[in-house]
């Protein structure tokens, strides 16, 4: 297969101030990391006290020791809703992919260090991606619960697409995918249907507390007095009302409990088996995506340039190269697995359009996941692109890319604006996974383009009235327009707004996409068991 030779020089300035910029943006969304983390530690001392462990704490237990995790939108509601200071981003919940017991799980942690892990418009929309990756990759789901519900500041903004996930969780049983939840502690409204709807439940002794209205509203709407043991004690729901198969002792007991249940499960044994694949390195080190896309958004470079690092053997056999080079498709391989690969060096031209759908159909005809290198101002505008047909080839490629079933894997390294990021298969149009670097944007237009057009559709509409714009008020309207949309295209702005799944160091791709390449070739060769209705208890 050729072999990409690289052209870019790692000695030279310019690849030393890209890898600069990209260190810096590295550095900044690792830093809310890191705060989001330390504001949970605060609450350790209260935790140990309680005789619990902190959220983190159970989920590093519950994981497989040295084995693969993968974090799952980290940074969700970052600065949205309540989280003034961003130090309270996740959405008031911890989740990834990850093995228990052997087994690849989707795996999922209420945040009760902070605000008691109650669940935000953003922990909703967080839980039903969570749901819909476990769905599309045969994922069991391992949940540790303790939550205060939804944030009661935004019941109206929950209450109603909330149900989604508890229909999300009777979907899931039916089609076969076990559900284990552990409670840890107070589970209470909506909040105990999740264990309710789950097929295996544990609870812990005296922290474990499930009710549908915990005792001040009982008080309030019946005027009966009950404890809160007496009415949803773990020892009530395992010896009397039958809610929970397990009664555990404490947090370490449950995860154990929880270990052992999908040990005896027979989950990886109905696997058909896999050979194992042999793959050479890419010729050139990962530590070199941190210099190879400029620092300036405007500066073009060549894709191939990512292709070259993290392809095995740097090895790409080039799509129709010769027929439009602002739209690079071809084959290549990432640790041993196959997939296709749709990548931008510019806008997409009516004839980049038709070649990247023609691509698709041929990958979707071979069974071959498509990998998506988003770095693109969009479709091509001006007369010339008007009269190829720009609308009518761009509308067959995103036909394709909405049609197409076979694993579609996004990743955003640049720029990604307007109907680019359809074409380019953006969240709208449900990538099996889409992350981010973090030196991305997303947006309709750039920030520039937008403040220039308002300015004109202004001027142009005083005109028809025959006025004259006020000169200061145009400058106003085009800069406050440039701001907010530029404000609104960051990484961090996207992530926040679940527009990916998470954001990566460049340095960590390859890494990344043999992973999830791995997840989407065992979800197609899994035999599931579904029924008509889920597993109820009895």
């Amino acid at each position: 297969m050729p072999v990409i030779e690289s052209e870019i020089d790692v000695l030279g300035q310019a690849f030393a101030k890209n890898r600069e910029a990209m260190l810096a943006a590295i550095a900044a969304f690792r830093e809310i990391e890191r705060q989001c983390l330390d504001k949970a530690a605060e609450a350790k001392a209260k935790f140990d006290q309680r005789g619990q462990l902190l959220p983190r704490e159970r989920l590093g237990l519950l994981l497989d020791p040295g084995s693969p995790f993968l974090e799952l939108c980290s940074l969700a509601g970052y600065k949205l809703h309540d989280d003034k200071d961003g130090s309270q981003a996740g959405g008031g919940i911890i989740a990834g992919i990850g093995y228990v017991a052997g087994v690849r799980c989707l795996v999922s942690a209420s945040n009760s260090a902070i605000k008691g892990g109650t669940i935000s418009p953003s922990g909703l929309k967080k839980t039903l991606r969570l749901q819909q990756i476990a769905m599309e990759n045969k994922l069991p789901l391992v949940t540790l619960a303790e939550s205060g519900g939804a944030n009661l500041n935004y019941a109206a903004e929950i209450f109603v697409e909330g149900a989604r996930g508890f229909a999300n969780q009777a979907r899931l049983s039916a089609m076969g995918l076990p559900q284990i939840t552990l409670v840890h502690g107070s589970s209470t409204a909506g909040g105990a249907y999740q264990p309710g709807l789950s097929d295996y439940v544990v609870v812990v002794r005296g922290k474990a507390k499930l009710f549908l209205a915990g005792p001040p509203l009982l008080k309030a709407a019946t005027g009966e007095v009950a404890t809160d043991e007496a009415l949803g004690g773990a020892e009530m729901h395992a010896q009397v009302a039958g809610t929970a198969e397990y009664l555990a002792e404490n947090d370490a007991d449950a995860v154990r409990i929880a270990r052992e249940i999908l040990a005896m499960l027979p989950w990886n044994a109905q696997l058909p088996p896999r050979t194992g694949k042999s793959w050479r390195a890419p010729l050139y080190p990962s530590e070199e995506l941190l210099g190879v896309v400029p620092a300036d958004a405007k500066q073009p470079y060549d894709v191939r340039e990512i292709i070259a690092r993290i392809a095995d053997g740097s090895e790409f056999l080039d799509f129709k190269r010769e027929y439009d080079g602002q739209t690079v498709c071809g084959h290549l391989r990432i640790e041993g697995q196959p997939c296709g690969l749709i990548g931008n060096n510019g806008p997409i031209t009516p004839q980049g359009a038709a070649k990247a759908a023609q691509f698709i159909q041929l990958c979707e005809q071979s069974n071959s996941p498509i990998l998506f290198l988003h770095n693109t101002t969009g479709f091509m505008v001006g007369t010339e692109s008007e009269q190829q047909g720009v609308i009518k080839h761009g509308s067959k490629l995103i036909q394709a890319v909405a049609n197409a079933t076979v694993p579609k894997l996004t990743l955003v390294v640049g720029g990604s604006y307007g109907a680019g990021n359809y074409a380019m298969c953006g969240r709208g149009l449900d990538p099996r996974f889409i992350f981010a670097w973090p030196n991305s944007r997303t947006a309709v237009m750039g920030g520039a383009q937008a403040g220039k057009v308002l300015r004109i559709v202004t001027e142009e509409k005083h005109r028809k009235q025959g006025k004259e714009a006020d000169p200061q008020m145009l400058d106003m309207l085009e800069s406050a327009t440039a701001q907010k949309l530029d404000s609104q295209s960051s990484a961090l702005y996207g992530t926040a707004s679940l527009w990916d799944d998470g954001l990566i160091d460049p340095r960590d791709t390859r890494t990344l996409l043999a992973y999830l390449l791995d997840i989407c070739a065992e979800a197609a060769v899994r035999p599931l068991k579904p029924n008509s209705f889920g597993v109820a208890r009895f």
